[in-house]
């Protein structure tokens, strides 16, 4: 209860601060619109379904991409931290890819598939695969050998130890990264929709700049940035029922 009050009182103060910049800057409603205006905007745009159409286009790009990075950047961080040579060989290579930013990849990316849905969901799997498989790949170096030892002398199969002792003990680690792959996905899936398609909360923005309607797009931004925390909120969630189900919590 504390907490919502706490939100509530967070997006009153920044509204409030938003208004006063409004009045003191006298910017003009076509160039930084006050609250109402983007308000008059957000029941424009849900009104006439283009939010609702915008929203689901994200959602459904979104959730193939991270969904994607998430189970590849597992399963091959559980696969390079287990077999060590594999790591070495590895790791320098992927640490000389991370940084290049998903969106570089954007012209190679509509040479070889071409636009639409797909661009845009490799955006997302580029931008979440790489921060879970490296905190995935070096979270297995950390498990305790003891744990490891006993497991080989009880007999335990190799693929039994990775999901019974290995991924448990490494899985807080992992859900650091789900929030932050879930973090940089989000924020990529805008970029690639603003590149390669005709729909979309990224597709909005860009066509609510060229339309010059800086309300639609204050609007859309907000849109935007509340579904990042409610997708944050929710993989937080996600991460107290997995690790209760372990026991970790």
């Amino acid at each position: 209860m504390k907490a919502t009050l706490y939100t509530i009182a967070s997006f009153a103060i920044a509204t409030a601060l938003w208004q006063l910049a409004v009045v003191i800057g006298d910017f003009g409603s076509a160039l930084f619109p006050a609250p109402l205006d983007v308000a008059k905007a957000f029941a424009e745009i849900t009104g006439d379904g283009t939010l609702a159409d915008g929203v689901a286009a994200s959602m459904f790009r979104f959730v193939i991409g991270y969904l994607l990075s998430v189970v590849a950047g597992i399963g091959l961080g559980l696969l390079i931290g287990n077999v060590n040579i594999l790591f070495r060989l590895t790791n320098p290579v992927i640490q000389m890819i991370r940084p290049i930013a998903p969106v570089a990849w954007m012209p190679f990316i509509v040479l070889l598939i071409g636009i639409g849905d797909t661009p845009a969901i490799v955006i997302i799997f580029l931008a979440g695969f790489f921060p879970v498989l490296l905190t995935t790949a070096r979270g297995v170096h950390t498990v305790d050998e003891t744990y490891l030892k006993v497991a080989s002398n009880y007999g335990i199969s190799r693929l039994k130890t990775v999901f019974s002792i290995i991924l448990p003990a490494v899985f807080p680690q992992i859900a650091n990264s789900l929030h932050i792959a879930l973090g940089t996905s989000w924020i990529f899936l805008v970029s690639g929709e603003m590149v390669g398609t005709q729909s979309g909360l990224g597709y909005m923005i860009i066509d609510a700049r060229n339309n010059l309607r800086t309300d639609i797009l204050l609007a859309t931004m907000i849109v935007i940035g509340v579904i990042g925390f409610i997708l944050d909120y929710l993989i937080g969630k996600f991460e107290k029922k997995v690790l209760s189900y372990y026991g970790i919590h």
